[in-house]
């Protein structure tokens, strides 16, 4: 009778929420960059999925730094619980506005990404040191009817531009996938960036081709990263050809 007794408690407190329980995980929100979509992310998504984390790979626009922000932010603002924001290349633009007056984001990780200051655009941080062959690569420029441009990796360029250390075959598959940026994003300044009240870690491959190396690393010391990694010979897709790598510094970001 008293271990049936002790049983009842028990199950009462755990329902209660009387038992102690272990802390709830962060949301993992990943945001994609120029010439990618969520896809890209999966190999990342399936690791942090397996260790118990709730993965969100947002869909983004890529048509202005402040629209796409407002987007994710709302995705934020959907979520309960404490965030861990990912961007990847333009996506790390895009972060670092969103990441505002959020109180639940608890840190930004950069991906191969752009962390601009405030007043900066991508197009002026790739091109601040030299190794970028990004203008090189592009494809031949589509109008919009409501003004401006939309830009893409040329399909017969993007494997060694954007991914040399993924598979041609794959290679093939993200090119035809690929999701244009309007040129307008790429030269939109950015405000305040979240970077400086957040702590910041970085991952990115020095055979990057779209963001030089010096860039990144310029950026990461800037933003007084937390742990800075530096994969040797990773393109800039290197959530895509390293996942275990992106993943690991995801979930210390979440500790």
């Amino acid at each position: 009778m008293f271990k049936l007794a002790a049983t009842v408690a028990l199950i009462a407190a755990l329902l209660s929420g009387g038992a102690v329980a272990q802390p709830a995980k962060p949301t993992v929100v990943l945001v994609h960059g120029a010439f990618a979509d969520a896809s890209s992310w999966n190999g990342v998504t399936k690791i942090l999925q397996k260790n118990g984390f709730t993965v969100v790979a947002a869909a983004n626009p890529l048509r202005s730094v402040a629209g796409d922000a407002a987007y994710v932010s709302d995705i934020i603002s959907s979520i309960k619980g404490s965030v861990v924001l990912v961007g990847h290349s333009y996506g790390g633009q895009v972060i670092s506005t969103a990441a505002n007056g959020k109180d639940n984001v608890k840190s930004l990780v950069y991906v191969a990404a752009f962390a601009p200051e405030a007043g900066e655009a991508a197009a002026d941080l790739a091109g601040k040191f030299p190794g970028g062959t990004l203008g090189q690569a592009l494809a031949a420029p589509v109008k919009l009817i409501g003004g401006g441009v939309d830009l893409s990796i040329d399909q017969a360029k993007f494997h060694d531009q954007f991914a040399h250390d993924v598979s041609i075959e794959d290679a093939a598959l993200m090119a035809a996938g690929q999701r244009p940026i309007t040129e307008a994003a790429l030269t939109e300044k950015s405000g305040s960036p979240a970077w400086k009240t957040l702590p910041s870690y970085f991952i990115y491959g020095d055979g990057d081709k779209n963001i030089p190396a010096k860039a990144l690393g310029f950026m990461a010391e800037r933003a007084a990263s937390k742990h800075t990694v530096v994969i040797e010979g990773a393109s800039h897709v290197v959530m895509v050809s390293q996942p275990q790598a992106v993943a690991d510094v995801i979930e210390e970001a979440a500790k």
